[in-house]
């Protein structure tokens, strides 16, 4: 069976930094695409950062170039997102999915097969 849980949300002054992270079971990063999406509220959920299969290349979406990071621990099967510089437009629910080696961009949610729990992160001065 495959599960992903999504934790680390919370609230966060602008500027202000937060590390999500994403815990995955039932399959193996390698052979899949993992990415964080986010749905702000009131706006459709948008593709933001992938990591991909086993040379884990990466892709980050235009508004969070340079602010935000994605990682992962392969032993532990788990994915991150490192948010820094975080800003009001940040404010949404955070989703982590798994899909089979999507590396087309825009990301796309219904090419992620796999959905976890998303958690919530406010930014609020």
């Amino acid at each position: 069976e495959v599960q992903l849980q999504a934790s680390g949300g919370g609230l966060a002054q602008p500027g202000g930094s937060l590390r999500l992270s994403c815990v995955i079971s039932g399959l193996n990063l390698d052979d899949y695409s993992i990415g964080w999406f986010r749905q702000p509220p009131g706006e459709e959920r948008e593709g933001i950062s992938a990591i991909h299969g086993r040379d884990g290349s990466t892709y980050y979406g235009d508004p969070v170039k340079g602010r935000f990071t994605i990682s992962r621990d392969n032993a532990k099967n788990m994915v991150f997102l490192q948010m820094d510089n975080l800003k009001f437009e940040d404010t949404a629910v955070y989703y982590c999915a798994a899909g089979e080696m999507v590396r087309a961009t825009p990301m796309i949610p219904l090419w992620y097969s796999y959905w976890g729990r998303g958690t919530l992160v406010t930014v609020s001065s």
